[in-house]
Parts: structure tokens; sequence; C-alpha cells
């Protein structure tokens, strides 16, 4: 899906320049006249980039940045100020008021394009990241968006890559104010280094003698552990082609030399910011979909990922002749604990049941909280008499030591009945064997509880 572009200047020939110019790059064009209208547009997310003009009657394109940037619902909006002001100074201000990149009019259509290009990518990113992240809200996460409003951008760690003497002893002190920097002059091990630290910013000198800068870019952003740290490349003024090929493989921003300190500076604190947003996302992501398939209260997997992954091991392993066997567990006379001792009490003997099976069970067995005091444990590569010996073990070791309940002060002895089914020839599977191991573990209660009973079939 092509990015809606939203551009906003005052002066409706500028407009129509720029909409016929991005429309020709089979952009979506919006246009608004003055901030008022832009700050409208894009709290309806109307928009996923913004051109922004500086100089505006009312409300300049730097207090509309400013406010889109403090917002928890717009702030994540690339903004790119158009403007006729090319000093560091005013680069600096609009950097500070959030801004992502600059255009300088008159604008290029090289810069334009390669600009819109590489944020509409970052854009789609981000918003994906967003939209899986919503979910959190709904289960108790807290969402990163004010947290991302409040960041500031400093104390990064960054690598910065440069074999020029000259050139990393002026940039360096300059970033260490705020930053911790590492220096790489060796660009072949540049990406190694890379890999190894854990960095949220690399800068890349183009103008590396005996190495191509932008294919160090490439390789920094096609691996995966460095795949999502930001590239900020550093080039001379006439370098505009590798600047927009650079653009294309993935670097996020760009400096011209001379390097002015507080332009540098602040591009590095939008890297940084971005960054650390981007990690929160996926953060909640990952949050969101460990509470979606685990046991709250037992840090165990629940029944809807056992269901899933079940079949699928069954199915993986009667494809290629092997053994998996699945074990039902229930904990005897549990009502009589929660009635007992109360509900808190049955909390604390379900914690560490759940901690004792794992110490009991291989990395790749599969435990699971069914519900209740009901718990399956799936073993691949497990035949019925290898199971067997593990479920003893583990009745044992449940029988054998008290558990404590109300913060430790009391120890109460708790027990628990297994019943155990494996793969059977043709026509066997998941539903089956679940079913098995459930009558298997009927009979054991029935017979008296305490003990683990196999599956006859």
């Amino acid at each position: 899906m092509s990015a809606r572009i939203l551009v906003v200047d005052d002066v409706p020939a500028n407009v129509k320049l720029l909409e016929a110019r991005l429309s020709a790059e089979y952009f979506d064009v919006a246009t608004a006249y003055n901030g008022a209208e832009a700050l409208a547009m894009c709290e309806r997310a109307e928009c996923d980039i913004v051109l922004l003009d500086v100089m505006m009657p009312d409300m300049d394109g730097f207090e509309v940045c400013r406010r889109l940037k403090s917002n928890p619902t717009t702030h994540h909006i690339p903004v790119v100020m158009v403007t006729a002001l090319d000093q560091p100074s005013d680069r600096v201000r609009g950097l500070e008021a959030g801004a992502d990149d600059f255009l300088t009019k008159p604008v290029s259509d090289i810069a334009l394009v390669s600009r819109v290009r590489s944020l509409s990518r970052l854009k789609m990113v981000t918003d994906e990241l967003r939209m899986r992240a919503l979910t959190s809200l709904e289960i108790g996460i807290e969402s990163p968006e004010r947290d991302a409003v409040a960041e500031q951008g400093r104390n990064g760690r960054i690598l910065l890559v440069d074999d020029r003497k000259s050139s990393y002893e002026r940039i360096a002190p300059m970033l260490a104010t705020e930053h911790t920097v590492d220096i790489e002059t060796e660009p072949a091990e540049a990406l190694f280094h890379a890999a190894e630290g854990d960095y949220e910013l690399v800068i890349v000198s183009l103008g590396l003698q005996n190495f191509d800068g932008l294919r160090l870019c490439s390789q920094v952003r096609s691996i995966e552990r460095t795949r999502n740290v930001p590239i900020l490349a550093i080039a001379e003024p006439d370098n505009n082609t590798r600047l927009v090929r650079g653009l294309e493989i993935g670097v996020n921003d760009y400096l011209l030399r001379p390097i002015d300190k507080n332009e540098m500076l602040a591009r590095v604190r939008t890297q940084i910011k971005k960054k650390r947003y981007t990690e929160r996302l996926r953060d909640n992501v990952q949050a969101s979909i460990e509470m979606a398939i685990t046991d709250a209260l037992t840090g165990l997997f629940n029944r809807r990922y056992m269901e899933t992954h079940l079949s699928a091991l069954v199915e993986q392993a009667a494809s290629r002749g092997k053994p998996i066997s699945v074990l039902v567990l229930d904990i005897d006379f549990f009502k009589s604990i929660n009635d007992g001792h109360g509900h808190d009490a049955g909390d604390d003997v379900l914690r560490e049941f759940a901690l004792r099976i794992r110490k009991s069970i291989r990395n790749i067995d599969l435990a699971c909280r069914l519900g209740g005091e009901e718990f399956v444990i799936v073993m691949p590569e497990t035949d019925m008499g290898v199971a067997t010996t593990v479920a003893e073990r583990l009745r044992r070791r449940i029988a054998g030591e008290p558990f404590p309940i109300q913060q430790g002060t009391r120890l109460l002895d708790v027990t628990l009945s297994i019943g155990i089914a494996a793969l059977g020839g043709a026509g066997d599977n998941a539903a089956a064997m679940l079913k098995r191991a459930d009558q298997a573990l009927y009979r054991a209660k029935r017979d008296g509880r305490n003990r683990v009973v196999a599956d006859a079939a």
C-alpha cells in the first residue's frame, strides 16, 4: 500500500508542486494550509508522513512539530520540515522540536522521493508493531506511548566506524558529551563489533579508505542481531547519489561534512529515541504473546497452547516413526486444600507444583496447566517405559516433600495421580492419546490416588 503524505504549507503553489511530485511517484497525498488543520488531520490518523513548511502564519512549523511529537497519539508520525532556512541552528531547532529530517527549498526531486520512501518503510514497521501492541492494553500491559514522549534519547551506546583519525578524533568527543562511544577503525571488523555489542546506533563514514561504507550499511541491515539498529551515515556534500542509495538500503539518517556538533547530537538523539520506542513496542508485543499462551499463576503453558502444539508434535513423531508420550496429572484432594486453608494456599500449592514439574522434565518436554489442578506433560521421543519412570519419579518428588503455604509458615502434604498414554499405531492422534491418558488418570484416582497408571492400549 502506498504511503499517505500530508503536505502542510500556507502557499497553495508550494502545496500543488509537492503534491504533483509525490503523486507522480504513486504516493497518496493529502493537504493542509495551516498548523491547526494539520494537527487535526494527524489526530484522526489521516496520514503516514508529514511534510511541514516552517514559515507559516499563526503557528509556524516548529510549533506544529512540537505539538505532534508531544502528543502520545501522534508522536510516532514522521515529520519532514521543508524550509528555505539552511543554517545548522535552524535544523537543530527543528530536530529539537522532534523533526525526523529536513528538506531545503528548492526541494530536489531525488531527495524528496528517497526521504519519503525511507520514512514510509519505517512507518509501516512501526504501525504494525503499534497495531499488535494495542491488545496489550486489554490485558493490562502499559502502553509505551507516554514513555516515548518523555524519552530524551541520551546515554546511548554508539559504534562509530571511521578509519580517518582526524575525523573520529573530532566526532567521538562531541558524541561523548551525551553518550558512550566505541570507535572501530577497521571496517572489516565493524560488522562483528556491531553484532557483539548492544548498540543503539551505528554511525558509518561513507568515506572509508579501503572499504565500501554502503556495503557495511547493507551488511548491518542483513543480519538478525543488528537488523533493527539505526544507522547514521556521514558523507561529503557532493555525495548525493550515494546518500540516496544508502537511504534505499536502510540508512536511517545522514550528516554532511563539515559536521555541526549540535545538529549531530540532535540527529543522534532522534534515532536513539526511535530505537527505544520500537524496542518498547516489541517488548509489549512479546509480553502479550507470552500472556496469551502462558498460565499467569504457574508460568506453564496454557490449554490453548497445549492443544495446538500437541497435535503438531504427535504428527511430527508419527511421520518420523518416533515415540511420544503424554502424562495427565491431577493433584489429589485439591478441593480440600482450598476449603481447609483458603484459595491463597491453593495458589501456593499450584505454583510450587509447577516448579517441581519443571525440575523433573527436560527442555524438550512441554508442561501445561489445563485448568484448576489438572496438568499435562508432553514428552517427545519418549516411549511408555521411560515416561512411566519419569512419572513415578515426579510422583515421589511431590509426595516426599511437604509444600510450603502461607508464606512458608505452614507445610502441607500433597500427592498426585498420573495417567500416561503413548503414541499407538497408524491412525492414532493427539486427541485419542489425550483421552487415553485421561482415562488412565481416572483409574489411578479410582484405585486410591497417589499413583501412576499407564494406558494398556
